[in-house]
């Protein structure tokens, strides 16, 4: 009775050492993203599917692949399996634990009767019943470890989306890797074979006595550098299909059964309209797992400060047992057994709060990581907008230096079909076209590249052209 007594005020120090906890601080405002991208529109939703956009029917192939044989993707998925069970473990934590338990005993002795009449006697019990355990959650820390594990479990999924978005512009990048040095790998050949063709006619203008060794030397260097980048360009090739071998979960011994048919052709890469909104920046999986990942620490700093107030006990036990000693057999009874069990930290040398301050600090951690980034997100969208304007710009002075070459090509074949002049202006021409189009080949893997960082950053494509 005089714990009974004292209860009120034991109760009433707990509260109050409980209400000396610094509460946590507001969450901090993210910074407003622009209204729209290059300064420049619609809310459409954009086509999350945004290497469809490409129109490759090799590298949809591959990346419709990548989703079933690629480890990392599938490690990935296990993290979210194991979130998803840890919230659905949370989730038990407020709720009341039933458990059933029985139980059986028989002890028998040759003792006599006499002895076991002293208390060491034959006995044989059945016993069985419902066991209930409940934390009654007065202060909120089981239902704020719930939202906590929640986040966690949304954190982890939009780790897989972007695992996945990663991967599938790392493949998209070695495919179009891979197109391009076998672009440029024929164009260099082409080149070879036309330097190799100059070099025969200029030998036999030299045996003629109507060409020097100095331009004739001259030639075959020019020829032997050419010559010189074809390993590297098949390297590149090799390198490429092994990287896609890897990333498709298979072996870079074995090749690649969609390669094998590729048509030798880049990707086409969609045109870019100016005015694209800030929206498609929402689209990102690392905003949205920092987002999680801050409600994730803020809701255990909840957790942490709800430790240090009292605790509420419900215990409960009911059954029945069937008891024989001796070989009197007593009637079965019914047994039940209720208990509310209190607990208030007193005193803890200041760890409680200590955990409390640490998981604050914490929480106050994950919302400065979430707005850098905002500010990263922010950054890498606008430098991708500028790498592409200014890898198509400079492909579209290629195209026309292309042209001029192609002109310059056909001038010297009428001049040949005319007798006006000889091969060698031809050969000339053709040997400008063809390093035209290699340099070209070489912007044009710039763009696209870019377009690919692009697509990354605002995790998929954008919008097309309004009509």
């Amino acid at each position: 009775m005089a714990a009974l007594r004292l209860l009120p005020a034991v109760l009433a120090v707990a509260l109050l050492a409980a209400g000396c906890a610094s509460p946590l601080p507001p969450a901090a405002a993210l910074p407003d993203p622009p209204p729209r991208f290059l300064r420049q529109a619609g809310p459409e939703p954009v086509d999350a599917r945004w290497w469809q956009r490409f129109a490759d029917p090799t590298l949809i192939a591959l990346l419709r692949q990548l989703d079933a044989g690629n480890l990392e993707l599938r490690q990935a998925l296990a993290r979210v399996e194991q979130a998803r069970a840890g919230a659905t473990a949370q989730a038990s934590r407020g709720l009341p634990l039933i458990n059933f338990s029985a139980s059986a005993s028989d002890a028998r002795s040759d003792l006599p009767d006499t002895v076991k009449q002293r208390g060491q006697a034959d006995a044989r019990a059945l016993r069985a019943g419902l066991e209930l355990q409940w934390e009654i959650d007065l202060f909120g820390a089981a239902r704020a470890a719930r939202r906590a594990a929640d986040f966690d479990a949304d954190a982890a999924a939009a780790g897989l989306a972007g695992a996945r978005l990663l991967l599938q512009t790392e493949l998209a990048s070695h495919y179009l890797q891979w197109q391009s040095a076998r672009q440029r790998g024929a164009q260099l050949q082409a080149l070879v074979d036309l330097s190799a063709e100059q070099l025969t006619l200029l030998e036999r203008r030299r045996a003629e006595g109507l060409a020097g060794e100095a331009e004739r030397r001259g030639a075959v260097a020019e020829l032997q550098a050419l010559r010189a980048q074809q390993p590297a360009l098949r390297l590149a090739q090799q390198h490429a299909e092994h990287r896609i071998a890897l990333l498709l979960g298979g072996s870079a011994s074995q090749p690649v059964a969609a390669l094998q048919t590729a048509a030798m052709a880049l990707p086409v890469v969609p045109p870019l309209p100016a005015g694209q909104p800030a929206e498609l920046l929402l689209r990102r999986p690392d905003l949205r797992a920092a987002a999680a990942r801050a409600g994730a620490e803020r809701q255990r700093a909840d957790v942490a400060q709800a430790e240090r107030w009292p605790r509420l006990l419900l215990g409960a036990v009911w059954g029945g047992q069937d008891l024989k000693l001796n070989g009197l057999d007593l009637a079965p009874a019914a047994f039940q057994n209720v208990a509310l069990a209190f607990a208030a930290p007193l005193f803890n040398a200041g760890r409680l709060q200590a955990v409390a301050d640490a998981q604050a600090a914490a929480a106050r951690g994950a919302e400065l990581a979430q707005q850098q980034t905002w500010l990263t997100a922010l950054a890498e969208v606008e430098s991708a907008l500028a790498a592409l304007q200014a890898s198509q710009a400079r492909e579209a002075l290629l195209v026309d230096q292309r042209d001029a070459r192609e002109a310059q090509q056909r001038h010297a074949q009428q001049l040949l079909d005319q007798g006006q002049s000889g091969r060698a202006p031809l050969l000339a021409a053709r040997r400008g076209l063809v390093a035209a189009d290699l340099e070209l080949s070489q912007a044009r893997l710039a763009s696209a590249l870019d377009a690919l960082q692009l697509s990354r950053a605002i995790a998929g494509g954008w919008q097309p052209e309004t009509p």
